[in-house]
């Protein structure tokens, strides 16, 4: 994204929030079915397949009044409230469908044929689908050792820290987000291989494009055989524009281990209604007419955001109980890391509702105000969750580090509170047709998620929050 020049200077601020969760108590993947208290604790969470949610009624809804307050994440679209961790499930493909409406445009099903190769060096792709097919490629970077080895999908080779992830034991995937949609295109004529195959005016913008890419990936793989990569140990990252990319891949794929947005600004983690009153950070209208980044439909809520029927609280909570690392940047206004920060504090009122509080890290607390720089202060918890999520090897808790001069107050955001959702299918109407899914199975009941304990009083009504 464009920088106005006197937004990109570093500032001091003072200390950190600090904020801690409790760590998970087992890294094992398998399903401990005879566990004493019926809970089942998993280190890695993520679901077999790319939509555990493709099976839901999602019923359409009806327009959305205004409201300047974060959206209920666990309010269905009829109007009743979720009661049971099963119910999740359902009520995550109507977020899932609200936001591809709204805000991103739609993510296909996967194609028709996916086919490709992986190598110690590179990955091929080659899509079939609706009678149009589609090529791209990624570079492979192998760590030192014996595979097959876990790995995260970098998103344009920009900020993230290659060194440590390599360092770690897993493989770093260069990912050309641009040859799946690029930029510099006017929103009737979108380049790149997803709209090769999805049509140049397709409405949904380059971030979902460059998500499906990532899932295109992914799903090349999981066919290879896992001689070289591990599908059931994926991360993504990237930072700015990549940054967004990363979150939304992360949110729309769930077999995704661990997403680490880094520096996302507006279009990523921050939520949408905080970014007007967010001094400094970039315009709605800005993020939309920038780049096609964001879905077409979503120019109609540029100027009113308080209209739209979801918010990116409920993009994270997309991720729970799967591991998220956010990273920002509080020293560039632009970012928007105090509406961040909301995002980050909404979002793990989720993953506490599902009992995996210690899943979700949030860091803003850093010295450096360099744009996408690599930063000492992430790099302990950046281990930490490579251990946890990809390796298996590690139960470090999730932390939250919000720089206090960009803090927010979820409690001024929000007029709903957390419920305390029960095991199982006791919940009406989230989980019809027998499997219960994923996320249900892989759900540990642990320590509950950070509180919102920052200092900020800025939200859109205060005296209305409860």
């Amino acid at each position: 994204m464009r920088f106005p020049r006197h937004r990109c200077r570093p500032r001091a601020w003072a200390a950190a929030a600090l904020v801690a969760a409790a760590s998970l108590t087992t890294p094992s993947l398998t399903a401990q079915a005879g566990a004493a208290d019926g809970h089942i604790a998993a280190a890695r969470v993520q679901a077999a397949v790319e939509d555990d949610g493709a099976g839901c009624p999602v019923p359409t809804p009806g327009s959305s009044p205004a409201n300047p307050l974060l959206p209920d994440p666990f309010k269905r679209v009829n109007g009743t409230r979720i009661s049971a961790t099963s119910d999740w499930r359902c009520r995550r493909a109507e977020i899932r469908e609200l936001a591809q409406r709204s805000v991103y445009g739609q993510k296909p099903a996967k194609p028709a044929g996916v086919t490709g190769t992986v190598s110690s060096t590179g990955i091929t792709v080659n899509v079939t689908d609706q009678g149009r097919s589609a090529s791209f490629s990624a570079s492979v970077s192998l760590p030192s050792g014996s595979g097959p080895f876990p790995a995260v999908v970098v998103l344009g080779g920009l900020g993230a820290d290659t060194a440590t992830i390599k360092a770690s034991g897993v493989a770093v995937i260069n990912y050309d987000p641009y040859t799946v949609g690029r930029e510099g295109t006017a929103r009737n004529n979108k380049q790149g291989a997803f709209y090769s195959v999805y049509g140049s005016s397709s409405s949904t913008g380059l971030l979902m494009a460059w998500s499906w890419g990532v899932s295109r990936i992914i799903d090349v793989i999981e066919q290879s055989g896992g001689n070289i990569l591990k599908a059931s140990a994926t991360g993504v990252t990237g930072c700015s524009r990549f940054g967004k990319g990363a979150i939304v891949a992360g949110a729309f794929d769930q077999r995704i281990a661990l997403t680490m947005p880094i520096e996302s600004g507006s279009g990523g983690v921050p939520v949408l209604r905080g970014i007007p009153g967010e001094s400094g950070a970039q315009p709605l209208s800005s993020a939309y007419s920038e780049q096609p980044w964001l879905g077409d439909a979503f120019g109609s809520y540029t100027g009113n955001p308080n209209t739209l029927p979801v918010d990116t609280h409920e993009i994270v909570g997309m991720v729970a109980p799967r591991g998220l690392f956010v990273m920002e940047n509080p020293h560039i206004d632009w970012l928007a890391a105090r509406s961040g920060s909301v995002a980050a504090l909404g979002g793990a009122e989720v993953y506490k509702a599902l009992g995996a509080g210690s899943n979700i890290t949030y860091w803003s607390d850093v010295q450096d105000g360099t744009h996408c720089a690599v930063r000492s202060e992430w790099r302990t918890p950046l281990q930490q969750n490579i251990q946890k999520f990809l390796l298996g090897t590690g139960s470090g808790s999730g932390v939250f580090r919000i720089a206090a001069g960009k803090s927010g107050n979820l409690s001024a955001w929000r007029d709903w509170q957390t419920p305390a959702l029960s095991d199982g299918g006791g919940g009406t109407g989230g989980d019809p047709g027998g499997d219960p899914g994923a996320t249900r199975a892989a759900v540990a009941r642990t320590a509950p998620a950070p509180p919102a304990t920052a200092t900020s009083t800025a939200g859109p009504a205060a005296s209305r929050a409860k």
